[in-house]
């Protein structure tokens, strides 16, 4: 198997998260050379391909595909619709995990979930309900993900302290309890819009 259909196919499962160089060079075993060898021939290749709607960019020192710019337009007609499309019971399901658990990982909604849900959380990304907020100082620097304003007025909220308590939602109550919301402490980093700039924080990995 060539060491660009495994970069592609890694890439491809990581989603929006996107995946860090040493987390690359770590799993295939490779050198800093060959990866960028190997890094600058998938660029190649998805640039030239006209029928490719995705090419492999860096943003944040994190390798992720993203959509061509050229089909920009088409993606954001068919995503950004709130008016038009009703949130689906997946969605809805995700947009939920996210209110109440913010800032929280993909992995660890889909560890609540049970299924994947990278489709999800981009449907929720590009209908501006949720954002990223920061990122897990750790393997990988996965992205959390929280609540953007637009979800207060979606939802006709004023503050993040109307949402009901989170006792009614349809979750096992046992698995909430012990599970999902053991306390684990990590080191992140939060991205502050209003003043332009990150700050470090330590992220609980639990609502208390």
């Amino acid at each position: 198997m060539s060491m660009i259909k495994r970069i592609l196919g890694l890439l491809f499962i990581a989603g929006n998260d996107g995946l860090a160089p040493s987390y690359l060079k770590n799993k295939l075993n490779l050198d800093d050379h060959t990866l960028k060898e190997v890094i600058h021939s998938i660029q190649l290749l998805l640039a030239q391909s006209e029928n490719s709607p995705v090419e492999l960019a860096k943003y944040n020192q994190v390798y992720k595909l993203v959509t061509k710019k050229e089909l920009f337009e088409d993606v954001k007609d068919f995503a950004q619709d709130p008016y038009n499309q009703e949130l689906s019971q997946a969605a809805i399901e995700t947009l939920a995990i996210i209110a109440y658990r913010q800032p929280i990982t993909r992995l660890a909604i889909e560890e609540i979930r049970g299924v994947a849900s990278q489709n999800m959380i981009q449907k929720l990304l590009l209908r501006d309900l949720v954002k990223e907020v920061g990122r897990v100082k750790g393997p990988g620097r996965p992205i959390l993900y929280g609540v953007s304003d637009y979800f207060l007025d979606y939802f006709g909220l004023e503050s993040m302290a109307e949402l009901p308590s989170i006792e009614p939602l349809a979750l096992n109550a046992e698995l909430a309890s012990e599970e999902l919301f053991r306390t684990k402490e990590w080191q992140i980093e939060l991205f502050d819009q209003d003043k332009e700039k990150e700050e470090t924080e330590t992220w609980n990995d639990s609502k208390k």
